[in-house]
């Protein structure tokens, strides 16, 4: 089995680390079916607060397991199905998850590694990452939803220039674009990400869940007014702790 995904679970936290360092982490078959699997735990993990993901070693993800192109995208029922099923089912399941979701991007981030952090609420790079989806080169287009996802995330300029042109672009110039939260050199970005998780871990997890769910109905277009029990927190403890510790001027307990 080429590659693995691998899910540490510290408690009220998990990293998720995309593995196949040979490869500079590039995603195999086994590896998107992982990623749904894995993703789909955490959803039903009620203690969990936030996941970080990142790749082994040196760098997030190169992008596809070229290797294994060769055994099925010649064909289109198996190219189908590849695209719909394995790919968007491991993006989907990253998209459907009620917590935080923080990318830690190092070193390079291609092709499928863009649209895995394209999933993520938070996106931090270290300032020499390297950002493009240059399928281009290798004679193929984007599918069409995983198009839909980076068009929506990176915004039409940067989409087209990494697809039409094959651009490799830097993390300084992801920042402008809007696509990074922001990029620091090695000390600055783990203690951005120490810093990032303990935020996370003092705040409301079920706020957290709810503007979760509110985000995600909303970027597929469900109307604000349209979404069901928006409300039913009212009597939930965590509410109720959050408005006691602001009238008491002291750190809410959640």
């Amino acid at each position: 089995m080429s590659g693995q995904i691998q899910w540490v679970n510290h408690g009220q936290w998990a990293e998720v680390v995309l593995s196949n360092p040979n490869k500079f982490n590039a995603m195999s078959r086994s590896m998107w079916r992982q990623l749904r699997e894995v993703f789909e735990a955490v959803q039903t993990q009620s203690a969990l607060r936030l996941v970080v993901v990142r790749g082994e070693g040196d760098h997030f993800c190169s992008g596809g397991d070229i290797s294994e192109y060769p055994c099925f995208r010649f064909d289109e029922a198996s190219l189908s199905d590849f695209h719909e099923n394995e790919v968007w089912g491991g993006l989907s399941a990253i998209l459907n998850v009620d917590v935080p979701v923080v990318a830690d991007i190092r070193g390079n981030c291609m092709g499928a590694g863009v649209e895995i952090a394209s999933c993520c609420d938070v996106r931090w790079a270290h300032v020499q990452a390297r950002f493009g989806a240059p399928i281009a080169k290798l004679g193929f287009p984007m599918a069409p939803r995983e198009a839909a996802l980076i068009f929506a995330t990176l915004g039409d300029l940067t989409a087209r220039e990494m697809l039409l042109f094959a651009s490799i672009l830097d993390a300084p110039t992801m920042v402008q674009r809007g696509f990074l939260n922001g990029c620091w050199d090695t000390v600055a970005l783990d203690d951005r990400l120490e810093q990032t998780v303990e935020k996370v871990l003092s705040l409301s997890s079920q706020a957290a869940r709810l503007n979760k769910q509110t985000l995600r109905g909303l970027r597929v277009g469900v109307p604000a007014d349209a979404q069901p029990a928006s409300y039913a927190y009212a009597n939930h403890p965590q509410h109720r702790e959050g408005i006691a510790a602001f009238l008491d001027k002291r750190l809410p307990q959640f």
